[in-house]
């Protein structure tokens, strides 16, 4: 490339950046926009965080027993494997992966999959993985474990976390029983 046809992409792209100023400032003193003093259109946003009461309760996590009882194991192993598959294992004796391996969680007692590095959130629980406690992480890990590692934001529906949850039973050998409704 020659000289001569560097210059003549430089004077393009001055040639360019100069008109779409002018064409800016012109634009600007030909139409004189003004700021409203107040909204037209109103938004209600309702009762904001900082309104709240701190002290309110937390909502009462509804039993997910009643939904255990009927819940399709084939479709929340379908739900089970595309939402905690690329994190944890399902098989007995399967590797870790960034999560630990699933296999026989229902019943388990809390931290005990071996060979997992769990966060101290967990390691310092007590108890073993139930129904409501599983539904209880299931639905916002950190809120049930704060300071678990466990990046997953958590399952609103309370039906997904049932299928999740019915799935996991059928591959515990140790499941207890399901709770009486």
């Amino acid at each position: 490339m020659s000289s001569a046809d560097i210059n003549k992409i430089a004077g393009a792209l001055l040639t360019a950046l100069l008109t779409v100023t002018v064409i800016g400032h012109f634009g600007n003193a030909l139409i004189h926009p003004h700021e409203l003093e107040e909204a037209v259109y109103r938004i209600d946003i309702g009762e904001t965080v900082a309104d709240t009461d701190e002290e309110e309760e937390e909502e009462e996590l509804a039993p997910i027993a009643p939904l255990l009882a009927g819940a399709d194991v084939a479709a929340g192993e379908k739900l089970t494997t595309r939402r905690c598959g690329a994190c944890h294992g399902f098989n007995a004796g399967g590797p870790n992966k960034v999560g630990p391996n699933l296999h026989g969680i229902v019943g388990r007692d809390v931290a005990a999959g071996a060979g997992f590095s769990y966060s101290d959130a967990l390691t310092e629980m007590s108890g073993a993985w139930g129904y409501e406690e599983l539904n209880g992480f299931i639905l916002k890990p950190k809120d049930y474990a704060p300071g678990t590692k466990m990046a997953f934001a958590g399952l609103k529906k309370e039906g997904d976390r049932a299928l999740i949850i019915a799935y996991l039973r059928s591959i515990s050998d140790a499941a207890p029983p399901l709770p009486a409704e």
